[in-house]
């Protein structure tokens, strides 16, 4: 039987801390910038990092993948008890079905639970598709950035076998503050956008394709190739970290 979950206990450093505050030897600020890396929530098959977003600007996420259902359902509650909101990522249905937490969207393309996340959205991020069979990966990174604060627009199946699609939308573009851009196949979207604006370019290959685009790995190489400068590459259909990129880029 495990144990209840228990918050990590004060070492004799943080109780020094304390113990200069209450004497006014040193400020509330101060005390939290100290403390900042030591707040989790020890549950034994997972210590919930609670203060994560204080440190790196976004939030514990849940990877559903490889993990059991029960184990996921405990870290969501634990995160919903402290902050109100979580994110899975990789998640099913049945997931979904077994949560019991109200207000929680599955989202099915994507495969991405949310509850809660911040309602007022800042900047504007644009998550570009080049082709429909992208957009699995394309909507993690807008759900992605949008629960996390950034105002998310899309834009789908604009892919260079119709140039004109890409540039019939360029007035969508140009509002952005930042870019992602996803592709499968031979994964030259993101070169062609990053042609056409000044603005970053986050390029997310996928596992789209057929056999010589060997899961995704052509596309990746042809990103990371790109004779445009300065276009940032996620791993083969991580939009979850392009949404987190966009998110820091926009709200700077």
């Amino acid at each position: 039987m495990s144990s209840p979950a228990r918050t990590k206990r004060p070492r004799l450093k943080e109780l020094k801390l304390l113990g200069m505050l209450t004497r006014g030897e040193i400020g509330a600020p101060e005390i939290f910038d100290r403390l900042k890396h030591h707040l989790y929530e020890d549950m034994e098959m997972a210590k919930v990092d609670h203060n994560r977003d204080g440190i790196q600007g976004v939030p514990e996420v849940i990877l559903a993948k490889g993990k059991r259902s029960e184990d996921i359902i405990k870290v969501a509650h634990a995160m919903h008890r402290r902050s109100g909101r979580f994110l899975i990522t990789k998640a099913s249905r049945e997931i979904h079905e077994k949560l019991g937490v109200g207000g929680a969207l599955f989202h099915e393309r994507s495969g991405i639970i949310t509850s809660g996340g911040l309602g007022r959205k800042k900047g504007r991020v644009v998550v570009i598709s080049a082709g429909t069979s992208d957009i699995p990966v394309a909507e993690e990174a807008a759900l992605t950035a949008s629960f996390l604060g950034s105002r998310a627009e899309t834009l789908y199946d604009v892919g260079v076998a119709g140039l004109h699609r890409l540039l019939g939308n360029m007035k969508i573009i140009e509002k952005a503050r930042c870019l992602i851009v996803v592709a499968g196949m031979e994964g030259a979207l993101p070169s062609v956008v990053g042609g056409l604006t000044d603005k970053p370019v986050i390029a997310v290959p996928t596992s789209t394709g057929y056999g010589a685009s060997l899961g995704g790995l052509a596309a990746l190489l042809a990103m990371l190739n790109s004779c445009v400068p300065g276009i940032a590459v996620m791993n083969i259909d991580n939009g979850f970290g392009a949404g987190c990129l966009a998110h820091k880029i926009n709200t700077l």
